[in-house]
């Protein structure tokens, strides 16, 4: 008996001292609960990212110049120096390379010792033009004298532009002897070594100019007309943060027998230093007339009878505002918007028909749509 009555006893003080505790433990949660409510009603949002409805294209091309000339000399000779290397950057009027001058400058001489024998010849053949005109006005010479005297002084003066003219010329191919850069550019190729003896017109060095690059890439056919009609810019692997606007410069006519591909050249007018000959390029084609939409689930949307909106919230300061936005389409879970809200701002997807624009807010999670 004595042992149920402690029993008994050690019940009624647990059933006492929980209904003591009850109360504080009520209390906490109630404190908590309030602290929570002062933060803001916890939402979920996605960020509002703008892209052309139209997916874009891309692909890999080559950086190349616009014009690469193969340059040869003018004259026949022998090569005796080389002044550039593969890679080199030339100015306009830079020497490439020189030939072997000493048969040019007997040409030249010869041409000079031919002028002035001619000079000699001319004086004497006007002089006696001079005297037979002078016999015949005084009647004591004949007009065959005279004709004959006229014909050698013309043949004289022939002979004295022909001459003239040959050492103009063998000037022009003692200059020739050098062969100077036309424009600035870089050394691509170099074919010829010294003391080869090279042709008039044989290629020598061949110069890429800097003037305008441009990128080189194969089209697929189904691709061609997107490719006529898209806005192009361009990106290089070495810098792919930095966009290059691109211009369709010139299309193949016919497909490449292998590959069936059209080799496309589009040029690149802002092209700078950082772009350089051989570099891997992206080209990416997009349509300039395709409007720009923003994707957003259809939970996030807002309309109770009037027009369509979005909640925006700040995570900053838990202030949410009602956005109207204008709905460019409805998909089976997405809803298209052209405008309305600002890219990046920051959207509620959930909950939206229990949110009052007086009410704080706090953002629990960023869905990444």
């Amino acid at each position: 008996m004595r042992v149920n009555f402690e029993f008994r006893r050690f019940s009624n003080g647990l059933i006492f001292a929980g209904a003591l505790l009850l109360p504080l433990a009520l209390g906490a949660c109630t404190e908590q609960q309030a602290k929570e409510s002062d933060k803001g009603r916890p939402v979920l949002v996605t960020a509002v990212h703008y892209e052309s409805r139209s997916p874009e294209r891309s692909f890999v091309g080559t950086i190349r110049p616009r014009i690469e000339a193969d340059m040869g000399f003018r004259v026949p000779g022998k090569v005796a120096k080389r002044l550039v290397e593969v890679g080199q950057i030339v100015e306009v009027g830079q020497p490439l390379a020189t030939l072997d001058e000493v048969d040019l400058k007997l040409q030249a001489e010869q041409a000079a010792a031919e002028l002035t024998a001619a000079t000699g010849v001319l004086a004497q053949a006007s002089a006696a033009e001079g005297r037979a005109k002078d016999l015949r006005a005084r009647g004591w010479s004949t007009d065959a004298q005279l004709d004959q005297a006229k014909a050698a002084a013309d043949e004289a003066r022939a002979r004295l532009n022909r001459a003239q003219r040959s050492v103009e010329l063998t000037n022009n191919s003692l200059s020739y002897a050098t062969l100077e850069a036309d424009s600035r550019g870089v050394v691509t190729a170099t074919l010829i070594e010294p003391g080869q003896v090279v042709a008039a017109g044989q290629t020598a060095i061949r110069v890429a100019r800097s003037a305008e690059k441009e990128a080189v890439v194969a089209i697929p056919e189904t691709m061609v007309n997107f490719a006529k009609q898209s806005a192009a810019n361009v990106t290089l692997w070495s810098d792919p943060n930095k966009k290059y606007v691109a211009k369709l410069r010139e299309l193949a006519p016919a497909a490449d027998p292998a590959t069936r591909t059209y080799l496309a050249k589009f040029s690149l007018p802002a092209a700078d230093d950082a772009v350089s000959l051989g570099m891997t390029a992206t080209l990416t084609l997009s349509d300039p007339e395709t409007e720009r939409v923003a994707r957003v689930p259809l939970s996030a949307l807002f309309s109770q009878g009037e027009a369509p909106s979005l909640y925006v919230a700040d995570a900053k300061t838990g202030d949410v505002s009602l956005k109207p936005v204008t709905v460019k389409a409805y998909e089976s879970k997405d809803v298209l918007i052209t405008s309305g809200v600002e890219e990046g701002a920051s959207v509620v997807v959930l909950g939206v028909q229990k949110l009052d624009p007086a009410q704080k807010v706090r953002v629990v999670s960023s869905l990444a749509f």
